[in-house]
């Protein structure tokens, strides 16, 4: 059983969603934190990996350590996507088992669902259909994990789970245009135009139909920590929140928050909108106890003064 005197390897601490979870851990009084930058340990390297584990000794491992980027990113550098992910994923889950880590749990995105399901998704929906062309690679590469996952659990009873987030927000985001997410590209470009004194006009990709639910990271990193501490025998569990919109909708809340006068205008490329809906049914998660508690206008609000402080 973990408690917050076991060792727990975060893997990805100075990401979004790692940075996240290093703060909750602290703050429930976690006592015994491994962490370790990018430079010191590339977690590509399956010989450097081995002989972290065996120095180190965790009792759990988090993996929130992962090549991400936005639906450009993803479609310029698939190779990339694809090749780093299996080597830090089979890597970190390898030297688990190996190791006897008690409990693993790996992060991934709601992108390893088929690209045709309008209803919220479950999870025994995965491999049911073709993927999203844009982001294939990266979503073949976490069904991988998944897949390792769930057989590891299988063949040797393991306690390893795979968390699979809706579209995150929040602090320590990426805000590069042409690799983040939609909303860090959203609070960016708006806040850009904002500063111009005439022809405040934003131009978004797409259509802005697409419709995307999304979660403050924070409560990711709350499912974390609860999840770690309890023994089920769920290899995929989704994680997601009641707020889903339009991104043409989220591009008018948030301009609405920064500067009402900004005009925003999509190209109407529809080879950039990705899927039509990505809703997560989160039943599964519910019943075992967790669900969402964000107030979206006010941790948006959050969201959007992190970027002005980091960016002045």
């Amino acid at each position: 059983m973990i408690n917050k005197n076991s060792k727990i390897f975060l893997a990805g601490h100075n990401g979004m969603l790692g940075s996240a979870i290093l703060r909750i851990l602290k703050k429930k009084g976690y006592k015994k934190i491994i962490t370790v930058d990018k430079k010191r340990l590339d977690l590509r390297n399956q010989d450097l990996v081995k002989k972290f584990f065996k120095v180190k000794k965790p009792d759990a491992v988090i993996i929130a350590a992962a090549k991400v980027g936005g639906i450009k990113a993803n479609m310029d550098f698939p190779a990339n996507f694809i090749t780093d992910n299996l080597q830090i994923q089979t890597n970190l889950i390898l030297n688990s088992y190996n190791n006897k880590i008690k409990k693993l749990i790996l992060f991934g995105s709601s992108c390893i669902y088929p690209k045709d399901l309008n209803k919220p998704i479950k999870e025994k929906q995965i491999m049911t259909g073709a993927l999203e062309k844009t982001n294939e690679s990266y979503a073949v590469a976490k069904i991988a994990a998944i897949q390792m996952i769930k057989s590891f659990n299988e063949q040797y009873n393991t306690k390893y789970i795979c968390l699979m987030p809706c579209n995150l927000f929040g602090p320590n985001d990426s805000y590069d245009l042409n690799n983040s997410h939609f909303i860090p590209a959203l609070i960016k470009k708006i806040h850009i135009a904002s500063k111009k004194k005439k022809n405040k006009i934003v131009k978004l990709w797409g259509t802005g139909k697409p419709l995307r639910e999304v979660l403050y990271v924070d409560e990711v990193a709350e499912a974390c920590e609860y999840f770690l501490r309890r023994k089920k025998n769920l290899s995929l569990i989704n994680i997601g929140s009641s707020v889903e919109m339009s991104i043409k909708d989220y591009a008018n809340k948030i301009k609405n928050k920064i500067d009402q006068s900004v005009l925003i205008k999509f190209n109407n490329n529809k080879k950039l909108d990705g899927v039509k809906r990505k809703k997560l049914d989160i039943t599964l998660a519910n019943q075992n106890g967790w669900r969402a508690k964000m107030n979206f206008s006010k941790v948006l609000n959050k969201t959007i003064e992190d970027y002005k402080n980091s960016h002045k």
